[in-house]
């Protein structure tokens, strides 16, 4: 009897004991994302402010929401970053991933700088690309220059800053999802090629007839991940393009509505509906993404 009330005693104290462990990590979460996540949504249909007693207004912050032709040019270039950056993104860093799985010389290096963007402050990244794109001073419109072209207002010309801040998303991401596919190619057994290879198949067939479908679950993930991340790009427009430039407008997403919103006018209340829209928007894309990755994705087993 004393053996197992000893064993008893101990199990509760390692109980006890994990508990405590995690227990910081619960309180963060329980804060900073289940609580802020329902008072949030409570914000959205108050009329906070800054300063100011708060009112219940129900669903008049989202009526004004969508009567605000600033909120639609938002939401449009917001799924003009979606279209143009995810696509290019999976691509570009699915075919490096690819090259580097190769058995070549200083593939090591290759993989260091290719991945030196992923390790680098955004603030850092969007100072940068701030300075290559300089109207005046920037490497880009000096190389224009020197061909004979007209120099281009990257950052304040509306008909293209939305493409210079893309630009400048695919470069910082590309590196990470490249990372994920490589690791997911490594996955790969060598036998299925060697198989291959013996029945006469091409290059060409052992790509589309291996690789990409024992990769398709890397890439609906990695596919995944990158969406969610572009419909809340916000740092580069914010670090890239001053407040009085020409060319916000054109380049504006949800989210820096959502900021100029909610701390420069300090409407807090109509910001948080933003955020509950974006939020609404990002679970239906995600679950439409999940029910059609069943028809493509192959499943092992």
């Amino acid at each position: 009897m004393n053996f197992w009330k000893k064993r008893s005693e101990m199990k509760q104290k390692e109980i006890l004991t994990g508990y405590l462990m995690i227990g910081p990590l619960l309180i963060g979460l329980g804060v900073f994302y289940v609580y802020s996540f329902f008072i949030n949504i409570f914000y959205s249909m108050t009329n906070k402010k800054t300063f100011g007693a708060i009112k219940f207004v129900g669903l008049r912050n989202f009526e004004k929401l969508f009567a605000s032709e600033k909120f639609w040019t938002a939401l449009g270039n917001t799924f003009k970053y979606v279209v143009i950056c995810v696509p290019l993104v999976i691509v570009i860093s699915l075919l490096l991933a690819i090259l580097l799985n190769r058995n070549v010389s200083g593939t090591g290096i290759y993989r260091t700088l290719i991945f030196l963007p992923a390790v680098t402050m955004p603030a850092a990244i969007g100072l940068i690309w701030k300075w290559i794109f300089n109207y005046e001073f920037g490497v880009i419109n000096a190389a224009v220059s020197a061909f004979g072209g007209e120099r281009i207002a990257w950052l304040s010309d509306k008909s293209v800053v939305l493409l210079a801040v893309a630009t400048v998303l695919i470069w910082a991401d590309v590196s990470l999802r490249m990372i994920v596919f490589l690791a997911g190619l490594q996955g790969i057994p060598n036998a299925l090629y060697e198989a291959a290879e013996i029945d006469g198949a091409s290059e060409t067939t052992k790509l589309f007839r291996i690789t990409l479908p024992m990769l398709s679950p890397t890439i609906f993930f990695a596919a995944l991940m990158e969406m969610i991340g572009v419909f809340q790009i916000f740092d580069f427009i914010y670090l890239m393009i001053s407040a009085n430039s020409a060319g916000l407008p054109a380049a504006r997403s949800l989210v820096s509505y959502f900021y100029d919103e909610a701390f420069v006018r300090g409407n807090h209340g109509f910001g948080s509906a933003i955020t509950v829209v974006l939020f609404a928007i990002i679970l239906i894309m995600t679950a439409l993404q999940l029910y059609f990755q069943k028809k493509w994705v192959y499943q092992e087993g």
